[in-house]
């Protein structure tokens, strides 16, 4: 048996057992997908649309699925945790509407979907899809707007996802406020979670991520692994990201219990590749 399989029967019992509970004790999980695709030429941003769904029913089982929103209600006021796991998609593409809208609203599922507002309705193809010679199409507006009708929350990923551990101030503030800007035109309403592109430890600085707070975001979330605990302060809120680095829902499970959770090779994609 492989150590990925060792993981993952592990991560199943762990948390169907006492020890889950002691483990994710005031403790919440935040995931992130990119693309939900059955696209031959997928990378490890993509998971299938099957795996989507087998991830989705075991975040049901194991979890208090809760909206990310209600996740940050519940740190900003103190209040205690208990297995709570908000889902995640950053970017906007197309696939995330199309394919796992779907199966969160056939288990009844919150999410948050992380739009890039200059990207949405357009043929921008990002430099690292463009790279590899493929081109993974946006949402439209009205499939964010049908997403926000349907209940889903709606957040900001900057303008054009620069990396705001690299850009000067002036040109973060303009990503960050015109996000929101954005945002809220486009939806006629409040958006006010934010996740910053790249999801590094090195990918926001001190200030820019003061203009988080100062656009009237109420949290910044990272995309470097973790949980978080009960005192986590909102804008420093960890997530998992959700790629093939995981070999099934179980070994993310292990991992995330027992604080293994490491940064990623995928969330460092494009700032290692571009530099």
């Amino acid at each position: 048996m492989t150590t990925e399989a060792i993981k993952s029967v592990l991560g199943r019992a762990i948390l169907a057992s006492p020890l889950g509970d002691i483990l994710l004790r005031n403790a919440a999980v935040v995931v992130a997908f990119h693309r939900v695709t059955d696209a031959p030429d997928s990378d490890s941003l993509s998971v299938s649309a099957r795996t989507f769904e087998r991830y989705c029913r075991f975040f049901d089982r194991y979890f208090r699925v809760v909206s990310l929103g209600d996740l940050v209600d519940r740190l900003a006021r103190g209040v205690r945790l208990n297995h709570e796991l908000a889902i995640t998609f950053d970017d906007g593409y197309r696939d995330n509407f199309e394919n796992a809208m779907p199966v969160l609203q056939k288990l009844s599922l919150p999410a948050t979907f992380f739009i890039v507002s200059d990207w949405i309705g357009t043929d921008v193809v990002p430099w690292w899809d463009r790279q590899r010679g493929f081109r993974y199409p946006w949402m439209t507006w009205e499939e964010v707007r049908t997403l926000h009708r349907q209940g889903f929350e709606i957040g900001g990923h900057t303008r054009t996802h620069v990396d705001l551990g690299a850009v000067p101030e002036v040109q973060a503030a303009e990503e960050i406020f015109g996000a929101r800007r954005e945002l809220e035109q486009r939806l006629g309403s409040a958006v006010d979670l934010f996740a910053y592109p790249y999801g590094g430890r090195d990918n926001i600085v001190k200030a820019n991520r003061a203009l988080v707070k100062t656009a009237g975001f109420r949290c910044c979330c990272s995309c470097f692994g973790g949980i978080n605990q009960l005192g986590t302060d909102p804008f420093h809120l960890a997530r998992i990201p959700v790629t093939s680095w995981y070999a099934s829902p179980g070994q993310l499970a292990f991992e995330a219990a027992l604080g293994m959770s490491v940064e990623s090779p995928t969330c460092q994609r494009a700032i290692q590749t571009e530099s």
